[in-house]
């Protein structure tokens, strides 16, 4: 038997953590197999090789989109070239729709198979996108129960996979120890800063969820704070920043996300992935975005939902405080943080409805969606 030779482009951290996941389970399955495209270093380190450094696609919002635009399309096209000119067996897009999904239709109009990892939003906005997808891909593997019923009408083949995190997270884990792990006393009331990796979050959220911690610390001196860097360059931004607060009692720390929300009472944090690890952490939080102000013009006319954080939208409730744009100053965002740490009926609500979320999305994802590749690639035509 030849070679199986897989592609998959991922495009920022949370594509890596799916994209390893995937890998993984696909060499149980394929003895002789290999793995090309971008990726991240989760993914290199079961072998994967990356083409160029996955952080050439982290980039969010239309302005900042537009900036990098004419690389971004060069590189789009020469990897469209390069799997044309030596096909893989199959094609992965993770999650990365506005990039993927060009790259998928391309593939599949020269017969070459495509999966897509994470369907892209389209219960929020440009919900005519299912029909694209319909064009490009030929498997769609969605980590939400609740996106199914958004391709009925295109009769879209799709498995829904779960969350590879609800099976990472253990349901229960000491706290305690994760505190006095970064040196913080077990019983110190700690809060966690997540204003996202991306430039653009660093931005416009980095200095509103300093002053919202500047307002808790004078009126909670007992109050602690922790701050994960997602690496050296946005450490060393940040680092600067922080020289503006010399009284703010915060721990700047490389990486460790996850081990700095384990520990913490409540969290601060930005919309997007890493509110479903809080989420599946149960840690009470406050979500918030910013971003430019045209590009929030745009985009507030394009959105559908009730909902941009998945703890609302995989309740389809308001359980937790969205702050979106002006509201996401620091007075509001201090006001609820406060909520957050301190009002007992607000956090065990919270947490229960975190527990179904976390029961709902424990699924053995990656070998659910290896599962459904290697049925693809057995039924697919010659």
């Amino acid at each position: 038997m030849a070679k199986l030779r897989v592609a998959i482009i991922a495009g920022e951290a949370s594509g890596d953590i799916l994209g390893a996941g995937i890998i993984e389970a696909l060499k149980t399955r394929y003895s002789d197999i290999e793995f090309y495209g971008i990726g991240g270093e989760l993914m290199m380190a079961q072998g994967f090789e990356s083409k160029v450094p996955m952080e050439q696609l982290s980039v969010m919002g239309l302005i900042e989109v537009l900036s990098r635009l004419p690389s971004l399309l060069k590189l789009r096209k020469d990897l469209i070239a390069d799997f044309v000119r030596t096909p893989p067996d199959i094609f992965i897009g993770i999650d990365a729709p506005d990039f993927n999904l060009n790259i998928e239709l391309a593939l599949k109009k020269k017969g070459i198979l495509t999966a897509h990892y994470v369907s892209p939003s389209v219960w929020a906005w440009k919900q005519k996108r299912v029909f694209k997808i319909k064009e490009a891909v030929d498997l769609l593997l969605c980590l939400f129960p609740f996106e199914a019923k958004h391709y009925q009408q295109t009769k879209q083949r799709l498995v829904y996979v779960g969350h590879p995190l609800a099976k990472i997270i253990a349901h229960s884990y000491d706290q305690e120890l994760a505190k006095t792990a970064f040196g913080f006393e077990k019983d110190e009331k700690l809060v966690a800063l997540m204003p996202g990796s991306r430039g653009s979050e660093t931005k416009y959220l980095l200095p509103v969820f300093l002053e919202s911690a500047q307002l808790l610390s004078i009126k909670h001196p007992q109050l602690k704070f922790i701050l994960p860097a997602a690496n050296q360059y946005r450490y060393n931004e940040i680092d600067n920043l922080l020289q503006e607060y010399p009284n703010l009692p915060v721990k700047l720390v490389l990486k460790q996300s996850r081990d700095a929300m384990s520990a913490c009472d409540a969290v601060l944090i930005a919309s997007g992935t890493a509110t479903l690890e809080a989420t599946l952490l149960r840690k009470p939080m406050v979500v918030a975005y910013k971003m430019s102000s045209i590009t929030y013009a745009i985009y507030s006319r394009m959105i559908k939902s009730k909902y941009i954080s998945l703890p609302n939208l995989l309740a389809d409730a308001a359980i937790v405080p969205e702050m979106l744009q002006k509201n996401a100053n620091p007075e509001a965002l201090s006001e609820q943080m406060e909520k957050a740490l301190f009002d007992d009926k607000q956090r065990i609500k919270q947490q229960q409805a975190f527990k179904k979320i976390h029961e709902m999305l424990d699924q053995p994802a990656s070998e659910l969606a290896a599962t459904a590749i290697e049925d693809l690639l057995n039924t697919a035509p010659e």
